[in-house]
């Protein structure tokens, strides 16, 4: 089935570094561009059907060519690229395109710590996302180039990891170089033993096709030891679960937004 990457537009300052980072991913993996933007009618509340659908045609339109116009500006002609432009919630027009015969990755972007806190807190297009059943990538503003040469995937006891959905994720990356941790940070005093035979278990089950090892951080402070390993900008991504304390546990949340995602650089990928 074809690889497609649906990135979700919104023509703020940001947008062209999120299409540039899709870009060199799918020139990877040969998959094909869907820009998707989601207008707003601007019209009076009083305005007569026939009027608003003029002011709604001429939004769409304008849309249209703002994606055109970036496709032209960032995306090389080698690379297939399609647009999707609707004022249809976009929980509505993501299931719809979902549904259509692809392996689908959706890219958002995220504009800094006041942004981060919106998608993780209440942001109502991300809210939207999370009730879609695919895997979500979230760049950082200032990231523009792929790179998969290190993979780490955050791993909980309470939360299990999608073992399904990771594998569909892995089929974007290329074998080749590729070195996936899989890592638990633990709290203070917190009793570690299961956690590490799953860790042991997930390395060897993907251990066939890349190179793996796993890591537990814990000590007097664990958030600076997974620092000195997650932060270098070039070339790391972070896999965590929907659903885990990553995202739902506010010590977690802030460590994992503010520390790794936002300071250092590091794109997020969000399992179902």
């Amino acid at each position: 089935m074809k690889k497609r990457f649906i990135i979700l537009v919104d023509f703020s300052d940001y947008s062209g570094n999120l299409i540039r980072f899709a870009c060199e991913w799918s020139k990877q993996v040969n998959a094909e561009l869907l820009l998707v933007h989601q207008y707003q009618v601007l019209a009076p509340a009083l305005t007569d059907n026939k009027s608003r659908n003029q002011i709604a045609h001429l939004s769409y339109e304008e849309a249209l060519q703002k994606l055109k116009t970036l496709a032209n500006e960032l995306i090389p002609s080698t690379i297939e690229v399609s647009y999707s432009v609707s004022e249809s919630p976009l929980k509505l027009s993501l299931t719809e395109l979902l549904a259509e015969p692809f392996e689908n990755l959706i890219f958002v972007g995220l504009k800094g710590t006041g942004m981060l806190k919106k998608i993780f807190l209440g942001s109502i297009a991300i809210q939207t996302i999370e009730k879609i059943n695919n895997c979500i990538v979230a760049i950082p503003k200032e990231i523009t180039a792929f790179s998969h040469k290190k993979i780490f995937v955050a791993v909980t006891e309470k939360q299990p990891l999608n073992i399904l959905e990771l594998n569909n994720f892995l089929k974007f990356i290329d074998k080749q170089n590729t070195h996936i941790t899989f890592f638990f940070l633990a709290k203070a005093n917190e009793k570690t033993v299961g956690i590490e035979k799953l860790l042991r278990e997930l390395s060897e089950m993907f251990s066939d096709r890349f190179n793996t090892e796993f890591t537990i951080y814990e000590g007097s402070d664990p958030f600076d030891d997974i620092k000195k390993v997650i932060n270098n900008k070039v070339e790391e991504l972070l896999i965590v679960q929907k659903g885990s304390r990553f995202l739902t546990d506010q010590l977690f949340r802030r460590f994992l937004i503010n520390e790794l995602v936002y300071e250092g650089q590091t794109p997020l990928i969000v399992l179902p």
